[in-house]
C-alpha cells in the first residue's frame, strides 16, 4: 500500500477486531482504517464484515495499534515505525515501554495498554501509560480508541502489572464465581438451565448496580438483613476466606505479569 492512512491495526484477531468494531460503531470512517493481517481467510472475513481495507502489508499511518501476539511485538513495532507511522498503541500484555521503544524508531510516541476481554462486547476495562515522547494528545488518542470499547484509566507503568492482576485477569475470576454459583444452585436442587440463568442475571444486575456509583459495601448492606439468609451466606464466605483468596489471586497474577515482562 502506497497511501498513508489514518489508522493501521496490525493483527486481526479477537482484540484487534473488537477495537475495529468499536471504532466503527463510534463513528470512525471505514475509509480511514486499514487492518494488516497475515492469514488470507481472516483478511477476507474482516473485509466482508466491516468494509475496511485489509492487507498483509505494513503501511505508513498517522497511528498504529499493535494487536499481535507479544512475542512478535518488537518486530512489528520496528516495521510500523520504519514505514513512517507517527505514533503507536500496543495492547500486548507484558511488553514494556522500554522494549517497545528499543524496537521502534527513535523518538516515537508510544502508549502501552492493558485491555481485557469484555472489550469484545464493548464493556472493557483498560489502563494506559506512555513513554517520554508521548504528549497529552497521544494519550487522548489512545484513550479515544480504547474508550470505544469500554472504560480507560491512566496509570504509571510500574502499576501495569497490578492492572493485569486485577482487570486483565479479572474476567476469569468472575467466570469462576459464576461457575461456582451455578454448581451450588444445582446442588441445592435447581435444574442446570435455571441455575445458569439465575446466576448470570444476578451477576449482570449486580454489576449494573455497581456501575451506578454506590459503594460495594453499601450495596451489600442493602441486601443483608440482620439474621437473614444473606447474612448466613456471607458468614460462610468470610469463614472460608473469600477476601483473602481474591487478594492472593490478584497478587499472584500481578507477580506473574512482572515475571513475564522480564522474560
Amino acid at each position: 500500500m502506497a497511501e498513508r492512512i489514518d489508522l493501521l491495526i496490525v493483527g486481526g484477531g479477537k482484540m484487534g477486531e473488537a477495537l475495529l468494531g468499536g471504532l466503527l460503531a463510534a463513528g470512525r470512517s471505514a475509509q480511514n482504517i486499514c487492518v494488516s493481517e497475515p492469514i488470507p481467510a481472516r483478511r477476507d472475513e474482516l473485509a466482508d464484515r466491516y468494509g475496511v481495507a485489509v492487507t498483509d502489508e505494513i503501511a505508513a499511518s498517522a497511528g498504529a495499534i499493535l494487536a499481535t501476539k507479544p512475542d512478535v511485538i518488537p518486530t512489528v513495532a520496528s516495521a510500523v515505525t520504519a514505514a513512517g507511522t507517527d505514533r503507536v498503541l500496543s495492547i500486548a500484555a507484558g511488553v514494556t515501554l522500554a522494549t517497545l521503544g528499543g524496537a521502534a524508531r527513535s523518538g516515537t510516541p508510544i502508549v502501552r495498554a492493558m485491555p481485557n476481554t469484555p472489550a469484545l462486547v464493548s464493556e472493557g476495562a483498560a489502563a494506559i501509560c506512555a513513554n517520554e515522547h508521548a504528549s497529552d494528545a497521544d494519550l487522548d488518542w489512545a484513550s479515544e480508541i480504547l474508550g470505544s470499547v469500554g472504560k480507560v484509566a491512566r496509570v504509571s507503568e510500574h502499576l501495569m502489572d497490578a492492572v493485569t492482576g486485577l482487570s486483565g485477569s479479572g474476567p476469569a475470576y468472575v467466570f469462576l464465581v459464576a461457575e461456582a454459583m451455578i454448581e451450588a444452585g444445582v446442588l441445592m436442587g435447581l435444574s442446570r438451565p435455571v441455575a445458569t440463568e439465575l446466576a448470570i442475571q444476578t451477576l449482570l444486575g449486580s454489576a449494573t448496580l455497581l456501575a451506578q456509583g454506590r459503594s460495594p459495601a453499601d450495596l451489600r448492606a442493602d441486601v443483608t438483613s440482620p439474621g437473614g439468609t444473606t447474612a448466613a451466606g456471607l458468614r460462610e464466605l468470610e469463614r472460608h476466606g473469600v477476601r483473602a483468596a481474591f487478594a492472593a489471586a490478584i497478587e499472584a497474577a500481578t507477580r506473574r505479569s512482572a515475571e513475564l515482562g522480564k522474560a
